[in-house]
C-alpha cells in the first residue's frame, strides 16, 4: 500500500494520549458507552453484594522444576483454570527489573510527540509492528481510551529490527522482557497441558513454530472514567497471555458474570496468566478462556504489557483427541489465529459474538442453553 492509502487509513486517528494532553474536562461523545456497558463499582467494593468472594489465585511456580513438588503446583493450576481461566504467578524467575524496564521503555515511547509515533500507525491487523488507538477505530461505533504498539517477538532475531528505534533503549529493554516471557510461557503451557491430563509436549513442534505478539498498552488518565473503557470485554485468541501492569485497572469476569479487579501485588513481582480461546478449544471446553477488560483512572496513566502466545497464523487447531469421549463429545470446530484476525478486523469491538462462539458446534450451544 502506498503513502496515499496509509494517509486515508489514519485520517481519523486521534490518540487517547493526545486527547489527554489537551486537558479535556469531559471525554468526547464517541468514547461514551451505553449505560448498560459502563464500568460499575467493583464487586469487591460493593457492600450490597451477598456473593462470597474467593481470593484470586496466586501460584508459586518455583517448585515446577522439583519432581516431588510439581504435582501440587499442577493441581493448583488445574483448579485455577477450571474456576477462572486465570491465575497469577510468583517466583517465576523473571527479574523484576526486566518488567520495570519494559514499562519504562513503553512510557517513554507513548510520551513521544505524535509525529514520532505516527509512522508506525496502521489499521492492518497483520502488520508485524503497528501503532494504533482503541481497538478498531475504523469499525468501532464507540471508541476506547487506549493507545498501543504491537509487535511480533518470536523468534526475536526475526522481528526486533522492526521495533521502534525511539526511544533508543526500547529494543534492549523490551527485548529482554520479551525473551524472558517467551521462556516462561513454555513452562506454563506445559503445566497447563499436564493439568488437562495431556503430555507436556503436546503439539510441541507446532507451538515452537508459533507466534509471540507483544501488545504494549497505554491507558492515559481519563476525565470521566465511569463513562468509558480502555478495552471492552473480550478474550484473547491464543493459548496463553502473560501480562504485567503498572497500575490497577485490569478486570476479569468470573463464572457468575461478576467483574473482579486484579490488584498490583506490591513487592511480589506477580505476573498475570490468562487462558485464551485456543486453550479452550484444545481442552474441548474443560477450561474456558477468560473474558477481561481494562478500566480507566481519572488521575493516573496505566501501562500494561501483554505477551500473547499462539500457534502459527495459519495453523488450525481443534480439541485434543484424548479429551473427547462419550461424556465429553467433540464440542468445537477447528480455528486459527488468521481467521481470528479476520473476525476482529471486520467487526465492532463491542460485538457480543466472540470468535470462540463461532467455533462451538451447534449441539454444544444447544446443550449450554438447556443448562
Amino acid at each position: 500500500m502506498g503513502d496515499e492509502g496509509k494517509s486515508s487509513e489514519t485520517d481519523s486517528f486521534t490518540s487517547a494520549m493526545t486527547l489527554n494532553q489537551t486537558g479535556l474536562a469531559q471525554v468526547p461523545p464517541r468514547f461514551v458507552l451505553p449505560s448498560s456497558e459502563r464500568p460499575g463499582r467493583s464487586l469487591l467494593l460493593n457492600p450490597s453484594t451477598t456473593t462470597t468472594i474467593t481470593p484470586l489465585p496466586i501460584i508459586d511456580i518455583s517448585s515446577l522444576h522439583n519432581p516431588s513438588l510439581r504435582p501440587r503446583v499442577i493441581e493448583e493450576i488445574r483448579v485455577a483454570c477450571e474456576d477462572l481461566g486465570f491465575f497469577q504467578v510468583i517466583n517465576h524467575g523473571i527479574p523484576s527489573m526486566y518488567a520495570n524496564d519494559a514499562i519504562d521503555a513503553a512510557t517513554e515511547f507513548f510520551n513521544l510527540p505524535s509525529e514520532e509515533k505516527m509512522h508506525l500507525a496502521s489499521t492492518d491487523v497483520r502488520k508485524p509492528v503497528r501503532y494504533g488507538t482503541g481497538l478498531n477505530h475504523i469499525e468501532d461505533k464507540v471508541h476506547f481510551w487506549r493507545d498501543f504498539i504491537k509487535h511480533y517477538c518470536h523468534p526475536i532475531s526475526t522481528w526486533i529490527h522492526l521495533w521502534p528505534s525511539n526511544p533508543s533503549s526500547y529494543k534492549e529493554k523490551m527485548g529482554n522482557y520479551a525473551k524472558a516471557v517467551q521462556a516462561l510461557q513454555e513452562q506454563l503451557k506445559e503445566a497447563v497441558l499436564q493439568s488437562l491430563g495431556l503430555k507436556a509436549d503436546y503439539l510441541h513442534e507446532d507451538f515452537e513454530k508459533g507466534t509471540q505478539v507483544m501488545v504494549v498498552n497505554c491507558y492515559p488518565a481519563c476525565p470521566e472514567p465511569d463513562l468509558a473503557l480502555g478495552m471492552p470485554p473480550h478474550s484473547d485468541y491464543g493459548s496463553l497471555t502473560i501480562l504485567t501492569q503498572s497500575q490497577p485497572g485490569f478486570e476479569i469476569m468470573d463464572k457468575n458474570n461478576n467483574w473482579r479487579p486484579v490488584p498490583v501485588i506490591e513487592g511480589a513481582a506477580a505476573l498475570l496468566v490468562l487462558l485464551g480461546d485456543q486453550m479452550e478449544v484444545i481442552s474441548n471446553g474443560r477450561y474456558k478462556s477468560v473474558v477481561h477488560r481494562a478500566t480507566l483512572n481519572k488521575d493516573r496513566t496505566r501501562i500494561s504489557i501483554a505477551s500473547l502466545h499462539s500457534l502459527a497464523l495459519d495453523k488450525k487447531v481443534g480439541p485434543a483427541p484424548e479429551l473427547i469421549d462419550d461424556e465429553h463429545p467433540l464440542a468445537y470446530n477447528e480455528g486459527s489465529f488468521e481467521s481470528f484476525l479476520d473476525h476482529i478486523s471486520g467487526n465492532d469491538a463491542r460485538n457480543k459474538v466472540r470468535y470462540i462462539d463461532m467455533l462451538k458446534r451447534p449441539e454444544t450451544i444447544k446443550a449450554n442453553c438447556m443448562k
